[in-house]
């Protein structure tokens, strides 16, 4: 009776495989050919003198891997043998690429920025927050659009907008124009801010790297701003600064992601006639992968410091090893399984879908870059002098 109930088991199991195969791998060619196309972009973008010599590409390959499976999806449509595999993907892919990015990420940075760093981070993520969620209630847009918006804007534009989107049940509609929304101010961002920071602190490259670091989107956005910085004025600290900033930004994915959880279901129970048992448990707002990405910073962080005082990482990996070691496995997280995922999500929306969207989830975005824009500058002015890096 026991071998009969392992032998299902086994075929139950081996014709999930098959009938998720199809789709994962199709999900898997969409991000190999996104991350091609935008290394394509990357290095017309340089040869236009727009980032320096030897710049990677601004643009992700996770972006043109949505747009590309948007393409497929409204023109030649998608199979019905993929589509189980393209839901695995968006699950399943999507969680363990978010616990895998908690490698990138060293607790141990943020107190680089010292007492006053901190401060000031968290208000330029609060101003992103507060400004996106408060425009999208006086404009009546989604709730979940406007949520995504916001994690993009103050936390790690593209990242943040996934690994919240489970959290609140965002629609793939949603997930894609928030993306969208993200990468276009993220670009323009990355392509003046750099001469913005120089106009108001060209003599400090601490308060340079500060404002690109909080008020850029995307990490890799964040270090090409800087690099142009660098390559227009010649002070490499300034890319130091900025990546040790937007990195500690980042971090802030950990508290932000429960409690703007918090903030939707809250908001959702007061649609429901202020029904207020639809917030879930505080428990329930914290999801299991956000505990494996603080758990695998944590292993990062502990790793690094052993690293500094013993000269190994838990008495296995030297220096070297252990670079090597979480560099891989956190570019696998981010660039792997986050694009497979974010491939599904293209190929999983409609365009019918974005009718009822328009263009005012756009202006949100704008004004939310925006104001954290100007938030930076004047804090970054204020209280900039008293952080050294």
């Amino acid at each position: 009776m026991k071998e009969e109930k392992n032998t299902n088991w086994f075929m139950n199991f081996n014709r999930k495989i098959i009938h998720i195969l199809p789709g994962v791998f199709i999900c898997f060619l969409l991000i190999m050919f996104g991350i091609y196309v935008a290394d394509l972009l990357g290095l017309l973008i340089v040869k236009l003198n727009l980032l320096p010599e030897g710049s990677s590409s601004p643009i992700s390959g996770i972006f043109v891997a949505i747009l590309i499976g948007i393409v497929i999806r409204n023109t030649i449509g998608l199979h019905t043998v993929f589509r189980q595999g393209v839901a695995f993907s968006l699950k399943y892919a999507l969680r363990t690429g978010i616990i895998l990015l908690g490698l990138r990420l060293s607790l141990a940075e943020a107190l680089k920025l010292g007492a006053w760093g901190l401060p000031l981070i968290v208000a330029c993520i609060s101003c992103g927050l507060a400004v996106t969620l408060y425009f999208t209630k006086k404009m009546q847009q989604s709730n979940r659009l406007g949520t995504l918006i916001a994690c993009g804007t103050g936390i790690c534009g593209v990242t943040a907008i996934m690994a919240t989107s489970p959290v609140v049940k965002a629609k793939d509609n949603e997930i894609s124009y928030a993306v969208a929304n993200i990468t276009v101010f993220g670009l323009v961002g990355m392509l003046f801010y750099p001469y913005l920071a120089h106009t108001f602190f060209a003599d400090d490259p601490v308060k340079a790297g500060l404002f690109l670091g909080t008020a850029i989107h995307d990490t890799a956005q964040v270090t090409g701003a800087a690099l142009i910085y660098n390559q227009m004025y010649d002070i490499e600290k300034v890319v130091d600064v900025a990546t040790v900033t937007k990195l500690t930004r980042n971090l802030f994915i950990i508290a932000v992601i429960p409690f703007i959880s918090y903030l939707f279901f809250k908001n959702a129970g007061e649609k429901e006639k202020n029904n207020k048992s639809q917030i879930p448990k505080w428990y329930k707002l914290i999801p299991l992968f956000v505990i494996g990405f603080l758990l695998l910073a944590l292993v990062r962080t502990a790793g690094d410091m052993m690293v500094t005082q013993t000269g190994t990482a838990f008495g296995l990996l030297d220096l070297t090893t252990w670079e090597s070691f979480y560099k891989t496995w956190s570019s696998f997280g981010a660039t792997y399984m986050l694009g497979i995922a974010m491939a599904g999500v293209g190929l999983s929306t409609d365009f019918k879908l974005f009718k009822g969207l328009g263009l005012k989830p756009f202006s949100i975005g704008l004004i939310a870059a925006v104001s954290v824009g100007i938030v930076s500058v004047i804090l970054v002015s204020l209280f900039g002098h008293f952080i050294a890096i």
